[in-house]
């Protein structure tokens, strides 16, 4: 059996019971925060030597020389080739979706002319060398280099560097086929805080690199916490969520095993339902009881679901939308008949998944946008990973003479009101 949460928005302890459901305490363990200070301080002191030892010590690597860590692209074309057919069709038309959609984002440089001859402008360029750390071994993310990668190269990143870890010689195809069909530039089999530290500070062999993306474990979590400043990352994410709003008019099963598809990443995943019908929700209880021994993680979902998942009654569909957006998730399942009414309440949310057919695993893997969204609440003020996260704008300024004398006056008022003389002498000595 499984306990499920049943809440109801009527009950006079709603509010405090969904804050407790929500509350997510990201606390840094502070053994590990040690562990990657170390880590972080040999790297940034002893380059490629230490990089080699932790390499050795961690990933059971006997490697005689420090170039042996880099993957010639001789042996990912290998992997590409290995793929079955069918695995590699799948990846090459995920590929280009995720291409197509990205392509859409790119932002443009613009300039305006005022009376005076004045030009304003902003000018937009792509990073120069991007870093993305891909958990490795036994472990699959083909999906994750594609998210990547991907809107880095459509940005024009000149250079983008992979770091994934092979564990006792352990190396995935599929990885190493995404990174090759994605535009990745080179490739190190190194992992852990030590890969984040070599891509921030930069080693012998290895370039430091001007932003790291890419999800990992709690040492790589940290390391990426502790070296932005230094270089950018691309966020610091908590675990998978997904908030589903139903009319009750899905098929129950999919939205049971909409729920497991987040619940099964970890033990504090968080699925939840949102539906304004009683009937609906105990069938979908009835549903995650059937089918739950059926799954091979199902002592990870039931984890899940009994600890932060919940099977909400709300009033109706509009105040569902106003849950919604007070929880703010990482996915957001519209599974209603006519999603589109719905989409000006909804405000805050990674990614909005709309009508009855659109499951969210699908955003996982081959819709097109990205994959990597805000978790935690942090909708409500970020945004998916894009196009946008790999290229930086620059303000263009240049003043006409007839403009000098105007903004020369404007500036050294504002500038002695704030006691910079120097600042309204400089603006003033371009005055006619």
């Amino acid at each position: 059996m499984i306990k499920l949460n049943r809440l109801s928005s009527t009950d006079s302890q709603f509010e405090a019971s969904l804050n407790a459901l929500l509350a997510f305490e990201s606390t840094q363990d502070e053994a590990v925060t040690e562990t990657v200070t170390r880590i972080l301080t040999d790297v940034r002191k002893g380059g490629d030597d230490a990089l080699l030892d932790y390499t050795r010590r961690f990933d059971q690597l006997e490697i005689a020389v420090i170039a042996d860590i880099e993957l010639p692209k001789s042996e990912w074309q290998l992997s590409l080739q290995r793929l079955q057919a069918a695995e590699r069709k799948a990846l090459e038309q995920a590929a280009e979706r995720v291409r197509i959609y990205h392509e859409k984002q790119l932002a443009q440089s613009w300039q305006y002319t005022e009376p005076d001859g004045t030009v304003l402008g902003q000018k937009i360029t792509a990073l120069d060398r991007v870093g993305l750390y891909v958990p490795g071994g036994k472990a699959s993310y083909p999906s994750s280099v594609l998210m990547n990668a991907i809107p880095a190269k459509v940005a024009g990143v000149k250079e983008l560097i992979m770091v994934v870890p092979t564990p006792r010689g352990e190396r995935n195809d599929l990885v190493l086929a995404a990174a090759a069909i994605s535009g990745v530039d080179r490739i190190f089999t190194i992992g852990g805080a030590q890969a984040i530290g070599a891509l921030a500070y930069g080693t012998k062999l290895i370039p430091k690199v001007d932003k790291i993306v890419g999800p990992g474990n709690a040492y790589v979590a940290t390391a990426k916490r502790m070296v932005f400043g230094q270089v950018g990352i691309d966020m610091v994410a908590g675990p998978s969520e997904i908030l589903v709003i139903c009319d009750g008019n899905t098929d129950p099963d999919w939205i049971a095993m909409d729920l497991f598809s987040q619940a099964e990443h970890d033990e504090q995943a968080q699925s939840i339902l949102l539906c304004p019908h009683s009937d609906f929700l105990d069938a979908v209880a009835a549903s995650i009881a059937r089918q739950l021994d059926t799954m091979p993680r199902k002592e990870v979902i039931r984890a899940s679901l009994e600890s932060r998942g919940a099977l909400i009654k709300v009033r109706d569909l509009a105040e569902a939308c106003m849950i919604a957006n007070r929880i703010a998730p990482e996915h957001l399942e519209l599974s209603v008949d006519q999603p589109e009414q719905w989409l000006d309440k909804l405000k805050h949310a990674g990614a909005i998944f709309m009508g009855h057919h659109t499951c969210e695993a699908l955003g996982d893997y081959c819709a097109g946008p990205n994959h990597v969204l805000p978790t935690s609440g942090t909708a409500r003020f970020s945004s998916p990973l894009g196009v946008y996260d790999f290229q930086k704008r620059t303000s263009l300024i240049q003043v006409s003479p007839q403009g000098a004398t105007t903004l020369g006056t404007i500036a050294a008022t504002l500038a002695r009101g704030e006691g910079l003389q120097a600042h309204a002498l400089s603006a003033e000595f371009r005055c006619k």
